[in-house]
C-alpha cells in the first residue's frame, strides 16, 4: 500500500482557448500537493498556446504537436506520467471542488484498489452554474456492463501499473476507446474498483467528448466493436440500451 500516492493528471487540448485556463486553475487549486500536471496539446491554432505559455509554471510536462486524435494524446500523457495514479481531465472539464484529489488519494490508500470513479454533472457552456445533466454512477456490480452501464470517464482514476499491465487506449476507435478501456479493465480483467458516491467533475456540454444521446444512437457502432475486440459475448441490443440508460440523467438533480 502506497501512502501519499503521487497523482498524475493529464489534460488533452486542441483549440481550447475559451476553457483551458479554468481547467488548469482547477488542478492548481487542489489541496492535495503530491501531484503532477501533464498537458498534451494537439498543435492548437487559436490562443491556447499563448494561454499555456502564460500558465507554464503550473504545468509539469507540456507537449504541443500533431497527434492521431484524443486517445493518442491520452496515451502520450500516460506514457509520460511518473505518478502512481493517473486521472484524465478534459480541457472542457474542472474539478467539483478543491478537495477532489485528496479524496481520491485517501480512497486509494484505505482500500488499495486498482481504480476508482465517482459522479459527474454537465453544466451549461456559457453559464457553469446551470446544471444540464447529472450522471450519478452508482456502485459497480458484476455483469452490470451487460446492462448498458458506463461510468463517467473523467472521474476515472487508475493506477499506472494497470495501464502497464493491460495496455493503453485503442486508437483504432475514434469515439469509444474510453468505453473499450473500461470494458476491458472492469468486465474482462475484473480489476479491483471503488466508487466515491460524490460529484468529482463538472463538464461543460457541447464538447467533443459529450455528444448528444441521439448522436450516440447513430454512431455507437464502436461500442459493439469494443466487445468484439475483447473476445466478449455482446449483449443483445447493447447499442440501444446503453444510450437510453442516460435519459434519466436529464431529469435527476443532485442534492445540495
Amino acid at each position: 500500500m502506497i501512502k501519499n500516492p503521487k497523482i498524475s493528471i493529464i489534460t488533452v487540448s486542441y483549440n481550447s482557448q475559451s476553457t483551458i485556463k479554468h481547467t488548469i486553475d482547477s488542478v492548481s487549486s487542489q489541496t492535495y500537493k503530491n501531484k503532477e500536471y501533464i498537458l498534451i496539446d494537439g498543435a492548437s491554432q487559436d490562443w491556447t498556446l499563448d494561454i499555456l505559455d502564460f500558465k507554464k509554471d503550473e504545468i509539469d510536462n507540456f507537449v504541443s504537436e500533431k497527434d492521431d486524435g484524443i486517445y493518442d494524446a491520452m496515451n502520450k500523457g500516460i506514457k509520460a506520467a511518473t505518478g502512481d495514479i493517473i486521472g484524465i481531465l478534459n480541457s472542457d472539464d474542472f474539478y467539483y471542488n478543491q478537495d477532489v484529489l485528496s479524496k481520491v488519494a485517501k480512497v486509494f490508500e484505505e482500500t488499495n484498489c486498482d481504480c476508482l470513479y465517482g459522479d459527474l454533472i454537465f453544466v451549461n457552456k456559457g453559464d457553469i452554474s446551470k446544471i444540464v445533466r447529472y450522471w450519478k454512477s452508482g456502485k459497480f456490480e458484476k455483469n452490470i456492463m451487460k446492462k448498458g452501464w458506463m461510468l463517467p470517464h473523467p472521474t476515472f482514476f487508475v493506477r499506472k501499473k494497470i495501464y502497464q499491465k493491460y495496455g493503453l487506449y485503442n486508437t483504432s476507435l475514434k469515439r469509444a476507446a474510453d468505453y473499450e478501456m473500461i470494458l476491458r479493465l472492469l468486465h474482462k480483467e475484473k480489476i479491483n474498483i471503488e466508487y466515491i458516491p460524490e460529484i468529482l467533475i463538472k463538464m461543460r456540454v457541447g464538447g467533443e467528448s459529450n455528444a448528444s444521446i441521439w448522436n450516440r444512437l447513430k454512431g455507437n457502432n464502436e461500442d459493439n466493436i469494443a466487445w468484439n475486440l475483447n473476445g466478449l459475448k455482446k449483449p443483445h441490443f447493447i447499442r440501444f440500451i446503453k444510450p437510453f440508460r442516460k435519459i434519466s440523467q436529464f431529469f435527476r438533480k443532485p442534492k445540495d
